[in-house]
């Protein structure tokens, strides 16, 4: 394999862009922070801009890691942010409640209340799109705008908070050295791929992205497999809740997750999973979240004002998509890129070889029509 044919290759992987790009915003840094990259250790416990990415970009990996699988199976929910809200504001809540707030027994309840809360909010959003045919998008808004509203119902409008160590473990704590919130990503992460990767359950979940209705009539039981991801998505944005509410030991239902569905999606995106469903990519996903999260840090760093903070994220956004786009590289960048304007509809795929003909001596075969 020469040089070219090497490099043509690397830059069709869905993981080259996402990647090329995070590396940029990474060394836009430097100039900004000469120590960006560096990494000290304090009080038994490791620092540096690098860690706190990966820190504050936790809850944001685990929503866009439940988002990826609804978006495979053709679906979308909205509602995460509102489940953030809520499961922060159960566990928060009964905590303060306590006579002991650090209390291991007290914590664990009240972790499994909101827990459960988020599984609840995912069974009902899978019922509405799988059972009674919702369309996606209007059935998960219902939670975004009504969740909001109990989530301030539990917290009687305030923000509550609370003082307990081992609660304040989940996403404000360290173990070996690191944050504990990156060993729960990595779980639930590997869980992930495991099931989905090692087992036929990630074929399943492509199959019924792909085609709901085929996926139904060869057997699947695609309307159990798109409750699932629902649950699991809403399962996954409560774990986020509780890192959140636990970073900042206090929970507000108003700003708790606020707008984290459109940051979720636009990782998912990046990563390279289609918004159409079929086929998806976990680790693109955490690298869309990681590149989501850089951005917001290198926005704080070289100072862009607060007013256009969003404008400068959208544009970036915009960037990364078309990058990734074959027919934006045909056209644009040429064949510099391994992509050939012209060939295949600008797709940068092979073009499929003419089909041979019978010799014109063969005389062609006759159709009888009975």
């Amino acid at each position: 394999m020469t040089t070219t044919s090497r490099w043509r290759a690397l830059t069709h992987h869905h993981l080259f862009w996402p990647l090329a790009v995070l590396v940029v915003l990474l060394l836009v840094n430097v100039p900004f922070t000469p120590d960006f990259f560096s990494i000290k250790m304090t009080n038994g416990h490791l620092y540096g801009s690098l860690v706190s990415i990966v820190l504050f970009g936790s809850p944001l990996i685990l929503v866009a890691v439940g988002m990826t699988l609804v978006i495979a199976t053709g679906g979308i929910d909205l509602s995460v942010g509102a489940v953030v809200a809520i499961t922060g504001a159960l566990a928060c809540s009964y905590i303060s409640d306590q006579a002991d707030q650090s209390a291991l027994s007290g914590v664990l309840l009240a972790m499994g209340l909101g827990l459960l809360a988020a599984v609840v909010c995912g069974l009902w959003n899978g019922f509405l799109v799988a059972r009674m045919g919702i369309q996606p998008i209007i059935a998960t808004l219902i939670i975004m705008v009504a969740g909001r509203g109990v989530a301030q119902l539990i917290t009687d409008g305030q923000i509550i908070t609370i003082n307990s160590s081992p609660y304040k473990l989940i996403g404000g704590g360290y173990w070996l050295t690191l944050p504990f919130s990156i060993f729960v990503v990595a779980l639930v992460v590997a869980v992930t791929v495991g099931l989905t990767r090692r087992t036929a359950l990630g074929l399943l979940v492509e199959s019924v992205g792909g085609n709901a209705e085929a996926s139904r009539l060869v057997g699947i039981r695609s309307r159990r497999i798109k409750i699932m991801v629902y649950v699991f998505c809403a399962l996954c944005a409560g774990i986020a809740g509780l890192m959140i509410s636990s970073n900042t030991s206090a929970a507000d239902g108003n700003n708790a997750g606020l707008w984290i569905e459109l940051d979720a999606i636009l990782a998912v995106v990046i990563g390279g999973t289609s918004l159409l469903g079929g086929r998806f990519s976990i680790g693109g996903t955490v690298v869309g979240a990681l590149v989501i999260q850089t951005l917001t840090t290198t926005i704080y760093t070289i100072g862009v004002p607060t007013q256009t903070n969003l404008v400068f994220k959208a544009v970036v956004v915009i960037v990364v998509c078309l990058l990734q786009s074959p027919k934006f590289r045909a056209k644009v960048l040429g064949g510099r890129f391994g992509t050939k304007p012209g060939a295949n509809g600008g797709t940068g795929r092979p073009a499929a070889a003419p089909a041979k003909t019978a010799p014109a001596t063969e005389a062609a075969p006759k159709m009888e029509v009975s």
